[in-house]
């Protein structure tokens, strides 16, 4: 069995177009698990007969690379093959500065599901959902492209165009042209709700997303003025594992965040808060949806289990799996699935995602303009305020449109927050 093993092996180096020598030294490995050989003689017969046979001559390095390409991309959606451009691509993609359209994207029964398009950039812009399918791209159809080929035909130079044909729900396709960009993810922005009430906004998940964090927090908080805070995790896919870890800690003070398990040992991880809090016990609502993945849902679920915030929103993505990047030699890397995510009270994201306390459903809010309405004040005759502060009488200037006014889930939290708030007063008058 182990002479045949050995030389099917120094066959099937042969076959790849390796010295016999190289041949040799594989052979001489110690073997830590017997190998399939009906399958490796499979392999090494498709391998000759597409050589031989194809009705165009391809090189051994072609196929070799789309055999690679196959094996990862057959173990699940998020394990892929990275190019030298890929790889330079996702390491762009980490530090807030990269090409393209700004959309996040996996496979689903051999289309492209949108995870969640990314603020402020042409995808955002154009209308993109999550949950939407991608099903061709400058009319050509999608099913049958790989992951990455797929995102590589949506790259390009700056200022070109590109024609998206989509699906959303049971509807009808319909057509979107976006205009390629260099995509500036700003990580965090705040703006102020109501005095005291504060949103903050998480985009993507950078590497300097928990210092800036950190930053607004302090900044806020200051002499203590912060009543509220809404932390929008809404069509956020995710990003950089550490970074979710300082984000949840800038909110508690102890206890275990997350952590993973794999086969390996180095694949298993604990990552548990420090005494560093700038929150303090502000009232904390925090805001999902199903476009929210991977690091959004590590801060959600930690949250939630820890007890420091109020889940609102829909149910989250459930992309639960950790992607180890491992260099290969000509600038080439595996990008490979190896362990799985688990909140602190041990509850796998995978598949499952997280479940909001509250579930809010998406919708806008419409003010009835049409309302007549009469005041003491409008009355002929009436009887002034003795203070002298007399609201005056006639028509009002119409207040800016802010957030609030188109976005039903925020408006909701607000108000959860101003609940939680007189909660506290109450409990520390008591």
């Amino acid at each position: 069995m182990i002479a045949a093993r050995r030389l099917l092996v120094a066959g099937f180096a042969l076959a790849f177009g390796l010295s016999q020598v190289q041949a040799q030294e594989s052979a001489s490995q110690p073997a830590t698990a017997p190998l399939p050989l009906n399958e490796l003689r499979t392999f090494a017969e498709v391998f000759e007969r597409i050589r031989g046979s194809y009705v165009e001559p391809v090189d051994d390095a072609t196929l070799l690379e789309n055999a690679i390409r196959g094996m990862l991309e057959g173990l699940d959606p998020h394990s892929a093959y990275l190019t030298p451009e890929d790889y330079t691509g996702l390491q762009d993609s980490t530090e807030g500065q990269f090409g393209g359209l700004g959309i996040e994207v996996g496979q689903e029964d051999g289309f492209l599901k949108v995870v969640s398009p990314i603020d402020d950039t042409p995808a955002a812009e154009a209308g993109i959902e999550a949950g939407d399918l991608i099903i061709k791209i400058d009319d050509q159809p999608v099913k049958g492209m790989s992951l990455m080929d797929a995102v590589d035909s949506m790259r390009g130079e700056p200022g070109s165009e590109v024609r998206l044909t989509l699906v959303r729900g049971e509807g009808r396709p319909f057509e979107v042209t976006l205009t390629r960009a260099i995509i500036k993810v700003k990580s965090v922005k705040t703006e102020d709700l109501e005095p005291g009430y504060v949103y903050l906004r998480i985009t993507q998940f950078q590497i300097n997303t928990g210092d800036e964090v950190r930053a607004a927090i302090n900044r806020l908080n200051t002499n203590g003025q912060l009543k509220g805070l809404v932390l929008d995790l809404r069509n956020n896919p995710g990003g950089v594992l550490q970074a979710a870890v300082e984000v949840v800690d800038s909110f508690v003070d102890s206890g275990l965040i997350v952590y993973t398990k794999g086969r390996l040992s180095n694949a298993e991880m604990r990552f548990n808060a420090t005494s560093s809090n700038p929150s303090g016990s502000v009232p904390l609502v925090v805001l999902i949806n199903g476009g929210s993945a991977s690091a959004s849902e590590i801060v959600a679920g930690a949250l939630q289990d820890l007890g420091r915030g109020v889940i609102m929103g829909t149910d989250s993505f459930g992309k639960g799996s950790v992607q180890t990047v491992l260099p290969l030699n000509n600038d080439r890397a595996l990008k490979l699935t190896t362990a799985l995510y688990y909140t602190p009270s041990g509850r796998s994201i995978q598949a499952q995602g997280i479940v909001p306390d509250i579930r809010v459903e998406r919708g806008h809010l419409t003010v009835d303009e049409g309302e007549v309405g009469f005041r003491e004040a409008d009355l002929a005759g009436h009887i002034n305020n003795a203070s002298g502060n007399e609201r005056p009488t006639g028509s009002e200037p119409k207040p800016e449109r802010s957030l609030l006014d188109d976005d039903y889930q925020l408006t909701q939290a607000l108000s959860l927050l101003k609940g939680l708030n007189i909660a506290t007063r109450a409990r520390a008058a008591d």
